[in-house]
């Protein structure tokens, strides 16, 4: 960060340093400055560090900036920043504000409210952030995910019920998406991004772990549409409750708690900096 640091004060701008402590001090740091009058707020962290930021920014007009670090870098990746911190420092001056919508989820019977850039995953996705080994995350990074998933082949999975788009479906995996990129490595919501003000949802049938097998191929060969068990619509709202057993909320790759849930969009919410690329290159890629 160092580096990082130096690109800053080469290009002129006057940097406060504040280092979060722990858990969720982004989101008091990112207040306090704004409070304080800054006109940028730039964070160096993974996407569970740039979340709790933003948590702090919502309703303010002052621009989010990127420095990508962390374990996945998703929201860096969906807007092609690279995994060079010091290198995106450099490119700050080149990147365009966005008033964007954001996502919102409220669950634990109302206990829990906070708002996300990218997604929100019910059910397995979700169930295997709850059991990832901080320590072992620590040494392996995303490997840890993948051990954790692959280690539930075999087993029967929580279903939970989802009132969305008018209906009701039954499912053991719903991912509500503002971004293509899935984890630093497929795409599952295949034409959605951030200046949308809907969200792309991809609901996985199956109480047993081992149908996500075909699933996985799916997205690893770019043809998880069409899946017997997959459904992908678009919708602002949705409410998941389960009748039978704990399933699990998370929310930018941050395990958040539990149903029963709402997750919706909030439009208007924030400013983020941008690729001037990123709009024109996902307006040509849907036309």
């Amino acid at each position: 960060m160092e580096r990082a640091h130096r690109a800053l004060i080469q290009k002129g701008h006057n940097v406060t340093m504040c280092p979060t402590t722990g858990p969720f001090t982004a989101t008091g740091i990112a207040r306090e400055q704004i409070a304080r009058g800054a006109d940028l707020i730039l964070v160096a962290g993974g996407d569970g560090t740039i979340n709790e930021a933003a948590e702090g920014m919502i309703g303010s007009y002052v621009p989010l900036g990127i420095l990508p670090c962390g374990t996945a870098n998703v929201l860096a990746m969906e807007l092609k920043l690279g995994h060079d911190p010091a290198r995106a420092a450099k490119w700050i001056g080149d990147l365009k504000p966005r008033r964007i919508s954001v996502g919102h989820l409220t669950c634990d019977g109302g206990r829990v409210s906070r708002h996300f850039l990218m997604m929100a995953g019910i059910g397995l996705d979700a169930y295997i952030v709850h059991r990832v080994d901080a320590g072992i995350k620590a040494r392996v990074g995303k490997l840890a995910y993948w051990v954790a998933g692959w280690s539930l082949v075999g087993r029967r999975l929580a279903q939970f019920e989802v009132a969305i788009s008018g209906g009701t479906r039954r499912c053991s995996f719903l991912l509500l998406s503002r971004v293509r990129n899935y984890g630093g490595d497929f795409e599952i919501a295949k034409s959605v991004r951030l200046t949308d003000d809907t969200f792309e949802a991809v609901l996985f049938e199956g109480e047993s772990a081992t149908r996500y097998v075909k699933y996985f191929a799916g997205m690893a060969f770019n043809h998880l549409r069409g899946l017997r068990g997959v459904e992908v619509m678009r919708t602002e709202r949705a409410l998941m409750e389960s009748k039978n057993g704990k399933v699990f909320v998370q929310v930018d790759g941050e395990l958040a708690g539990t149903l029963p849930a709402e997750v919706r969009v909030v439009p208007d919410a924030l400013t983020l900096l941008v690729p001037e690329s990123y709009t024109s290159h996902y307006q040509s890629s849907a036309s």
